[in-house]
């Protein structure tokens, strides 16, 4: 089987920790399992970025992804991307919006090519793009769209957070918490779940995944009395995806299915909302957890943290999530290959 190519890495919003997470990632290469990638960014900025802060650093610039594998024993291997106005680290500049926006277009097209073997984004920032004119909640629904098939028709995008203790999937994600009650529908929940059904079989080789199902409601509702979404709503959800062989556990009590235990009999769950899926996860291990794109024709992963003005430009930002998010890319691609 063919070796993917390495994924290609976006800047981010410069004035954030993309740059100095990536130059430390490849400083880890030699006590991490750092898979090889190539970053999309100005060459120059990043050995100006890596001399301040006194990080030794060869800059290597590249023509292809591929290249990167030949390059990056020796150095950071970077696809020249340029930003018109100068960067300050902490302090976005809407100036910038449309490099930003521009490196994330470059990246799918570079995987869509068959050039790069996933994309791995740096965090945005969401408010500095849209006062840009930027349109779309974040980078999944954006991606989302650059997924469009030739008919015009755009994939149903599915976060996952990942880490190696758990796989966590919201089915409504960033909405007021008063409204999760509406949106979430019997036709949200199955096809959120059959897109994870398929996803762990692709791209995490799990050849008959387990899903948990959490409840809305405290205890998941106590058999109606302390709401009757999981009567109404999910039960009748879960009943059509056992009907279809998934094998589907629930609706659960969410304050008994993260313990080590509860864990174990699971491969990913489905919770109802944000921080329903994210609190656990991010406790149980902040540093590794990666947010996972599922859905898409092509792999996509982030670090699971944001653009950290406040840490930018210090050197005291922790690479962990993106090393993570790149070794998540690197398996996803291979196991996708694998089974095409």
């Amino acid at each position: 089987m063919t070796q993917p190519a390495p994924p290609v890495l976006t800047p981010g919003d410069p004035a954030g920790i993309g740059a100095e997470i990536a130059l430390a990632a490849w400083r880890r290469r030699g006590e991490a399992d750092v898979p090889a990638f190539a970053l999309l960014d100005d060459p120059e900025r990043l050995a100006a970025l890596a001399a301040r802060l006194d990080l030794e650093v060869p800059v290597r610039p590249v023509d292809t992804p591929t290249a990167a594998r030949a390059a990056f024993a020796d150095g950071l291997p970077v696809l020249a991307h340029g930003f018109p106005a100068p960067v300050t680290p902490g302090t976005p500049d809407p100036a910038n919006a449309r490099a930003t926006i521009d490196a994330i277009d470059r990246a799918v097209a570079l995987v869509r090519q068959g050039a790069a073997g996933a994309v791995v984004t740096n965090p945005i920032a969401k408010h500095v793009l849209q006062a840009a004119g930027f349109a779309h909640p974040g980078h999944t629904e954006y991606l989302a769209e650059l997924a469009a098939g030739p008919d015009g028709a755009v994939p149903q995008p599915v976060m996952m957070l990942a880490c190696p203790a758990l796989r966590v999937v919201p089915v409504t994600v960033h909405i007021p918490l008063a409204e999760v009650p509406r949106r979430l529908t019997a036709e949200t929940l199955t096809a959120t779940a059959r897109i994870t059904h398929t996803a762990l079989r692709r791209d995490f080789a799990i050849a008959q995944p387990r899903l948990a199902v959490a409840g809305l409601n405290p205890h998941a509702g106590e058999h109606g009395r302390m709401g009757r979404e999981e009567i109404e709503v999910i039960e009748p959800a879960l009943d059509t995806l056992r009907a279809e062989g998934l094998q589907i556990d629930g609706p659960l009590s969410a304050d008994t299915m993260f313990h080590a235990e509860a864990r174990a009999g699971y491969d990913a769950a489905l919770c109802m909302y944000h921080d329903q899926a994210l609190i656990p996860l991010k406790t149980l291990d902040f540093a590794h957890g990666v947010n996972v794109t599922l859905g898409l024709p092509f792999v996509r992963t982030s670090p699971d943290h944001g653009t950290a003005f406040g840490l930018a430009g210090t050197g005291r930002a922790d690479p962990s999530s993106l090393i993570a998010a790149l070794d998540t890319a690197r398996t996803m691609a291979a196991n996708r290959a694998a089974a095409a």
